[in-house]
């Protein structure tokens, strides 16, 4: 992939995190990256991310703890 459009996203995906949690710490964007991949196959795909979820259910709880933060970070993030 162009190098020029990596940089672009990546700088699309901090922006990105710092208006959905309000700030882009390179753990933040990390969680924020997980969450937006992993919600794009589940609705996109969702045979594949059942799939997924059966053949590896400890990480299905860290998506899902992932998952949880993000929110609690955006709520956090909303009420200031």
């Amino acid at each position: 992939m162009n190098k020029n459009i990596t940089e672009q996203i990546d700088g699309l995906m901090e922006k990105y995190t710092e208006l959905l949690v309000g700030e882009a710490s390179a753990e933040n964007i990390d969680k924020v990256r997980t969450w937006i991949l992993y919600s794009h196959i589940a609705k996109s795909m969702p045979p594949l991310a059942k799939h997924w979820n059966a053949e590896y259910p400890d990480a299905k709880e860290q998506i899902k703890n992932v998952i949880s933060e993000v929110k609690e970070l955006n709520e956090k993030n909303r009420q200031k």
